[in-house]
Order: structure tokens, then C-alpha cells, then sequence
């Protein structure tokens, strides 16, 4: 049987770049070596792509960029193209793949940009489409989504960074009225904690809108939730299913930021979550029920809150999560008896199997 060639895509030029060279470089030595040749296509903090025909260890770290062996290279929407383009001194030429995986976080990668690309490209990829990405990437707007469609999640409310100065009296009066302080301050489409602050209080208000201002024009406000953090990986298309097992997160931090997932490490797993089944149960349903309703396919990381060990709050859908060899999603499908190779060989499959009913 002949291997299929796995354009892997990593960096980007979201805050969440130095994850994705982690994540990428995780997924390239777990694919399956007798079914797949990885093409492993860096993008920079600039936004220039380039094919690396390098060593793979170069990629953690960054210093691939400096290695001499990368050649300008990007997709284009021709549908007869079948693969990358490459610019070298010999002219451009066309690298073949039979799919992409994007293993890309935060913006330009994981929220719906890329995904337009690769459909109008013709190429099948791994994850969610265009609009899902997009809409799981816009927290105001998954959450609009579900509350419609019985789906609790924590209170909230949104506003344009632009109307702030003029606005922020009103503002200010509806966090208290609706919300009640402390409260969660984030831009509404990033990721990984990037640009979130805990205010305690509303004089810390405007600090917090300045810093989540700085990853987006749309800011979201969510009430402080005082309860369990637990995790739920979804896989699949038109039949998803959850994981057999539900994971819990027990932050070293005030809460679960940037520094404490990724550079810190004094954060604590648990597979299986501290929770009752009839409780890990509903995490599980209402994270399918999600997947569906927001039009996922492929696979996603569902988060939620579980206050006073019962009330089960929706909080986000990650739609390309971690792949890092700390990260939960990769661990939950471990510990449901599915292996990383295993799992990366299922997402190939979804991908090519989501393309052949277009």
C-alpha cells in the first residue's frame, strides 16, 4: 500500500505560535510510519509558509527557520493544484498531499481562516470546517449558540473595545447587575488563556479590558464560576462520541492561564475526573450534543465547569486543542483505549472520509 503524504502546518502567527511548533512536532513522530510521510509546512510569526525538509527536533524550539533547508512554499485556492506550491530557484513546482493537518492554534489557524483556504483548495484536512471553526473560535457566539439551544453555560456578556470609553458606565452598571464581581475579562476569540484577567473588582475593569483588547476587538465578560475544571475530547463526523473518561484540571494558578498550561508545569491532571458518574455522564452527552450543534466534525476538546460537584456549565469548544505531550485531549483518548498513532490515524480518516461526501 502506498503511504499517504501528510502536509503537517504549524507556527502561525497567533500568540499561540511556540504551542504549535510543540503540538506539530508531537503529531509528526506519532503518525503511523507505515501509512503516512509527513510534508511539514512551517508558517512564521510574519506569516511567510515555508516546506521544511529538515529534522523534525528543529521544530520545538524554532530553530528550523535558521536551518537553511526551507523553501517558500503556500496552498492555492486552484482546485487542480493537489497540493502545495513551492518557489524555489528552479521555478515553482507542486508538492503533492493527499490531506492537511493543521496543527494550528488561535487566530489564523484555528478559526475558520486556514479551513476557507483548504476548502477552496480541494484539499481534505483534519478538524472542523470553516463556519464551526469560526464560530467555536468566537466565545460570545458559541455561547449565543448554545444558551439557544438549552445549553448551560456560565452568565455573560459582550461588548466592542471601540464603544468601551464612551460606553463603560453602562457597562460597568450591567457586569454588577447581571454578573456580580469576581468576573473572567478575555478576548472573545483567542486562546489559551491568552489576554485573560480575573477582576475582583470594578476598578481593575479597565486594566483588564486594555490587556484583552490587545488579542481582539470583541471583548467577552464571564461571572467567575467557583468549581471544578474538567475537560471531554469529542471524535468523529456525522457520529461522534465522547471519550470514555472525563479529565480535571487543578490549576497552580489563580486560574488555568497561559503560564500555568504551558510553561509553568505545576498544574495537575486527572484521568478519570473527581466526578460521580451520572455527573461525568452529562459532561460527556452535553459535550456531543455541542459538537453537533455547533456543526463540528472531525474532533474538538469540550471544557466545562462542575460547581458544587452537580451543575455542569459549558465553557468553551477548542476545535484544533493541544497536542502537546502534557495535553489533555491526546491523554483522554489514551486512557479510553485509543493510542496517539491510533487517534492520528482516525482523524486522517475522518478528513478523507468528510471529503468524499463533498
Amino acid at each position: 500500500m502506498q503511504k499517504k503524504k501528510i502536509a503537517v502546518l504549524f507556527g502561525g502567527r497567533s500568540p499561540e505560535h511556540e504551542v504549535s511548533r510543540v503540538s506539530a512536532y508531537s503529531v509528526i513522530r506519532n503518525l503511523p510510519a507505515e501509512k503516512y510521510d509527513a510534508v511539514l509546512v512551517g508558517i512564521t510569526k510574519e506569516g511567510r509558509w515555508y516546506l521544511f525538509d529538515g529534522p523534525a527536533e528543529q521544530i520545538p524550539d524554532g530553530s528550523w527557520e535558521k536551518s537553511g533547508r526551507t523553501e517558500p512554499a503556500f496552498l492555492t485556492p486552484d482546485r487542480g493544484a493537489g497540493g502545495l506550491v513551492t518557489a524555489g530557484p528552479g521555478g515553482t513546482q507542486t508538492v503533492p498531499v493527499d490531506c492537511v493537518f493543521p496543527v494550528l492554534h488561535g487566530h489564523n489557524g484555528e478559526d475558520g481562516t486556514v479551513q476557507g483556504l483548504l476548502e477552496l483548495s480541494g484539499i481534505p484536512f483534519v478538524g472542523c470546517g470553516t463556519l464551526s471553526s469560526a464560530v467555536c473560535m468566537d466565545k460570545a457566539v458559541t455561547h449565543s449558540l448554545l444558551s439557544n439551544a438549552g445549553i448551560a453555560c456560565a452568565k455573560y456578556l459582550w461588548f466592542y473595545r471601540h464603544n468601551y470609553p464612551a460606553g463603560k458606565e453602562k457597562i460597568k452598571i450591567k457586569i454588577g447587575a447581571r454578573l456580580g464581581y469576581p468576573v473572567f475579562v478575555k478576548p472573545a476569540a483567542s486562546g489559551s488563556s491568552v489576554g485573560v484577567s480575573k477582576v475582583a473588582r470594578e476598578e481593575e475593569l479597565d486594566a483588564a479590558v486594555e490587556k484583552a483588547a490587545l488579542d481582539g476587538e470583541k471583548i467577552l465578560v464571564e461571572e467567575a464560576v467557583a468549581g471544578q475544571e474538567v475537560e471531554c475530547a469529542v471524535l468523529g463526523n456525522l457520529s461522534p462520541e465522547a471519550s470514555a473518561v472525563v479529565g480535571e484540571i487543578a490549576p497552580s494558578a489563580e486560574f488555568y492561564d497561559y503560564d500555568d498550561k504551558y510553561r509553568s508545569g505545576k498544574s495537575q491532571l486527572y484521568i478519570p475526573a473527581h466526578l460521580d458518574e451520572a455527573v461525568a455522564r452529562e459532561v460527556r452527552e452535553t459535550a456531543v450534543r455541542a459538537f453537533r450543534q455547533l456543526g463540528c466534525r472531525g474532533f474538538a476538546r469540550v471544557d466545562f465547569f462542575v460547581r458544587g460537584g452537580r451543575e455542569v456549565l459549558l465553557n468553551e469548544l477548542n476545535t484544533i486543542p493541544g497536542f502537546t505531550p502534557i495535553s489533555m485531549y491526546p491523554k483522554l483518548w489514551e486512557a479510553s483505549g485509543l493510542p496517539y498513532g491510533g487517534l492520528l490515524d482516525r482523524l486522517i480518516g475522518l478528513a478523507l472520509e468528510e471529503h468524499g461526501r463533498r
